[in-house]
C-alpha cells in the first residue's frame, strides 16, 4: 500500500498584551509560500461530528477599513466559486453572485 502524502499549511500570529493579533504570517511549503505576512484571515473547518463549521477569523489592529470590505466581498466571490464547485447548484450560484454585486454596490466598492 502507497504511503499517503501529507501537505501543511502552518499560521503564525504574534499578540499583543490584550490577545489582540498584531502580525500574522502563514507558510505552505507545497505552495511556495514561506512566511507571508497578511493583515486577515477566516478559517472554516467542518466538523462531522457535531455537524457545524468551526471557524478562526482574525485581522490585525492595523487592518485598513477600507482594505476589510474589499476582503470580505472577494472572500464571498470565492465562496460562491467554492460553492459552485462542490455542488454544481447553479441557480444558488448565480443568486450568490448577485449578493455578491449587491455587497459591491452598497460599499461603492466597484467606485474606486
Amino acid at each position: 500500500m502507497a504511503e499517503l502524502k501529507r501537505s501543511k499549511i502552518e499560521l503564525n500570529i504574534e499578540l499583543d498584551e490584550n490577545r489582540v493579533p498584531e502580525k500574522l504570517h502563514w507558510s505552505a511549503p507545497d505552495g511556495g509560500i514561506a512566511q507571508a505576512e497578511a493583515k486577515a484571515m477566516m478559517l472554516a473547518v467542518w466538523d462531522n461530528k457535531t455537524k457545524e463549521t468551526l471557524r478562526i477569523d482574525l485581522w490585525t489592529k492595523d487592518m485598513p477599513i477600507d482594505e476589510m470590505k474589499v476582503f470580505f466581498h472577494q472572500t464571498l466571490v470565492a465562496m460562491s466559486d467554492t460553492y459552485n464547485r462542490a455542488t454544481q447548484d447553479e441557480k444558488m450560484t448565480a443568486t450568490m453572485k448577485d449578493f455578491c454585486d449587491y455587497f459591491a454596490e452598497k460599499l461603492e466598492l466597484n467606485q474606486k
